[in-house]
């Protein structure tokens, strides 16, 4: 599979391709636990990152390949293979970021991914131009196709694992040895035909650039992917435990906060509902809230529950794991949980006061981290902020 090849630049395409894969799930790891426009931007990083990763290991898996003399890459096809990567792995993650993620879900996208990681490769390769015409294997093209489907699936199943550390390295390895044996697993099935020249210089005339303009591409692409790596090894300044000044009082110093100090600080009893003053009188808090799975209907205890995030005319319930889909409104939520230890402080998010680890200001608002095994962060509106303070016991007194 690797005769003729450069065992550098194969060894360096397995290495991008890991590096993409780490950071692209790394990313996608946090999508579930960011809110709003947040979402978004980690959705769109974590598909850019393994797009350029998955497609900037294909190329340098070109250069290292032993390609006829005089072989140049057609630009328009090029371009088309990397279009064909990004829409797929960003329809694929979209596929598996929304609802509940069935089994059939994440089967259906990890099909879809690896037949699109298959068409970006065959793309890709016939976009080489010179005197010679390419011919395939039928046998290894459906191996490839196949170990790209598998490939796939388990980059989906780690990126709904959720996971750090150990796990994600694994994980990020698995899939930059995996992405780079659907390559050469196709490439091994590829043999180049000779023409003659009459019939080459047919061929000409589309815009093309020589191996040496692609090489540079690929540098720039490889620095643009160890720089997102690097970056992900970063720590997140927000999973401290810190509670730096909040608006009105800028010179107040950092104050370290733990949860079970904030669930002790919080004051149960509370005779305004949720959405402040001048409401009914509302209903006994329920003890459990509804959420739909693949399987039906369940019910989780509220005492399980940190947040709930509007969506659209539903909800979505978090317990320190991971969200479910709830039937219920923001405003049904709102007016059944318990106004003691449920607090409204943005007008798509209520939170579970006793289950926050930390707060800090962010823009005019602020932003809550709540605990669990995997925490994740709610914003708060500027309006909410001195209620959030003082519930938290984290009100200043003011001198005269």
């Amino acid at each position: 599979m690797f005769e003729g090849h450069d065992p550098y630049l194969v060894a360096l395409s397995v290495a991008i391709a890991s590096l993409g894969g780490y950071t692209g799930f790394a990313l996608a790891a946090r999508i579930r636990n960011a809110p709003g426009v947040s979402n978004r931007m980690l959705l769109a990083g974590a598909a850019a990152f393994l797009a350029v990763g998955i497609w900037t290991m294909h190329f340098v898996g070109m250069l290292a390949a032993p390609l006829p003399p005089d072989t140049v890459y057609l630009v328009l096809p090029t371009i088309i293979s990397f279009l064909i990567c990004a829409l797929v792995v960003g329809i694929s993650l979209f596929f598996v970021s929304i609802g509940e993620p069935s089994l059939k879900r994440v089967v259906f996208s990890a099909v879809l991914l690896g037949v699109g990681v298959a068409s970006m490769h065959y793309v890709g390769i016939h976009g080489l131009s010179g005197p010679f015409t390419i011919q395939h294997d039928e046998s290894m093209v459906l191996l490839s196709v196949a170990v790209a489907i598998v490939t796939a699936y388990g980059g989906l199943r780690a990126f709904l694992a959720q996971q750090e550390g150990l796990r994600l390295i694994v994980s990020a390895i698995a899939f930059g040895v995996a992405v780079s044996g659907m390559h050469y697993t196709a490439m091994h099935g590829m043999h180049f035909m000779p023409l003659t020249d009459e019939a080459h210089r047919h061929l000409g005339g589309s815009l093309a650039a020589s191996q040496q303009i692609l090489s540079i591409v690929v540098a720039v692409l490889c620095f643009v992917i160890a720089a997102g790596f690097l970056l992900s090894l970063v720590p997140d300044p927000r999973r401290q435990t810190v509670v730096p000044a909040m608006a009105g009082d800028p010179t107040a110093p950092a104050v370290e906060v733990a949860a079970p100090l904030l669930a002790a600080a919080s004051p149960r009893p509370v005779s305004a509902p949720l959405g402040g003053v001048g409401q009914p009188p509302r209903a006994a808090p329920v003890p459990r809230l509804p959420v739909e799975g693949a399987d039906g209907t369940h019910f989780i205890d509220t005492a399980d529950v940190r947040s709930v995030r509007a969506d659209a005319h539903y909800t979505r319930v978090h317990d320190g794991t991971r969200e479910r889909m709830c039937p219920w409104s923001i405003s049904e939520a709102e007016a059944q949980l318990d106004p003691s230890l449920f607090l409204r402080v943005h007008r798509s998010h209520i939170v579970c006061i006793p289950h926050v680890a930390s707060v800090r200001r962010e823009g005019d608002g602020a932003v809550l981290e709540l605990d669990g095994p995997s925490p994740h962060r709610v914003p708060v509106s500027r309006a909410k902020i001195a209620e959030v303070k003082a519930r938290l016991g984290l009100a200043t007194r003011r001198h005269a």
